[in-house]
């Protein structure tokens, strides 16, 4: 069996499964305190190790996190704004309770490799993923493979600029106007005085900032990452007519520097949205549990001479 843990600001979601393709069970826990939340987790781990056993387990994973394996701290929650997390052990008590191999990304990169590999990517070997929500964040896969330094990418604290008619202070305790700040769903709620969900009257301009904001990223990723695709996701990604303004104003920052790349024309489906829907950091983890599975070696067969019984 495998198994993919996506954790999110708000709730975990615990899959498992013979595959990404074939899933058996799906248990969603809230995410509360580390103790709490874990337990759950490694409940469910326990269970299917003592039903079917485990041959991997991929960990999609809210941040900041230490992707290093060198490091003390591998696995661990780093500078996280819940600050009962800080510090927080993920790889470990997951692992001693599947007693298989554990892989660990942050849930944007585990949401990008489920893109890739089962979703709107599917044939390409280069995408960028970037979900718009509680926060701002992106993951990316390069050449097949995710991509991570010495951190992870965090580019939810990007400064951008302004839109010339927003005086919004914005909402990252940071840095208050970087782009988490300003372009996610309770910056949204911030601005406006009600959510996403209920801008009425004030869609139109709501959407026209909104997008100013997010066609700077996209931006961004075309510059510096080269992406084959870019995946927008996220609860702020239902707002009506989002999708549209962002490639918009996206192909008019470019202003031809690329010449015919695909960002610079708006009707292209360079951006898009999530093949997977909701699930695809959850497939993502899973993919990442059967890359470790088939990455294992098979088991030395027994010799000619070697006792059998």
């Amino acid at each position: 069996m495998l198994v993919g843990i996506e954790t999110g600001g708000t709730k975990i979601v615990c899959s498992a499964g013979t595959s990404p393709t074939d899933v058996v069970d799906v248990r969603t826990f809230p995410t509360e305190d580390p103790g709490t939340t874990l337990a759950a987790v490694t409940g469910f781990v326990a269970r299917w190790r003592r039903e079917a056993g485990i041959e991997g387990v991929g960990i999609g994973s809210f941040g900041p996190v230490d992707l290093d394996p060198l490091s003390t701290t591998y696995g661990h929650i780093l500078q996280s704004p819940k600050l009962a997390w800080r510090g927080a052990d993920v790889v470990g008590p997951i692992a001693d309770a599947a007693g298989a191999p554990v892989a660990i990304e942050t849930d944007v990169t585990a949401a990008a490799i489920g893109e890739l590999r089962w979703g709107a990517g599917q044939g390409l070997t280069d995408l960028a993923y970037a979900t718009v929500g509680t926060g701002v964040g992106v993951g990316a896969v390069v050449q097949s493979r995710p991509l991570h330094g010495t951190a992870h990418p965090e580019a939810g604290h990007l400064i951008v600029r302004r839109h010339p008619e927003d005086t919004f202070g914005g909402v990252c305790p940071l840095h208050g106007d970087c782009l988490e700040g300003l372009a996610s769903g309770p910056s949204v709620t911030a601005r406006w005085g009600r959510p996403g969900t209920e801008l009425g009257d004030l869609l139109d301009r709501a959407v026209e900032i909104e997008a100013s904001y997010l066609a700077q990223l996209v931006c961004t990723l075309v510059y510096v990452l080269s992406p084959a695709r870019i995946v927008l996701g996220g609860g702020v990604l239902g707002t009506p007519g989002l999708l549209d303004a962002v490639r918009v104003q996206a192909a008019a920052l470019l202003g031809g520097a690329l010449g015919a790349h695909p960002a610079s024309d708006p009707a292209s489906d360079f951006l898009s949205l999530p093949g997977l829907g909701g699930r695809a950091g959850a497939v993502g983890a899973l993919t990442m549990a059967a890359d470790l599975a088939a990455s294992r070696p098979a088991p030395a067969a027994p010799s000619m001479n070697e006792d059998l019984s």
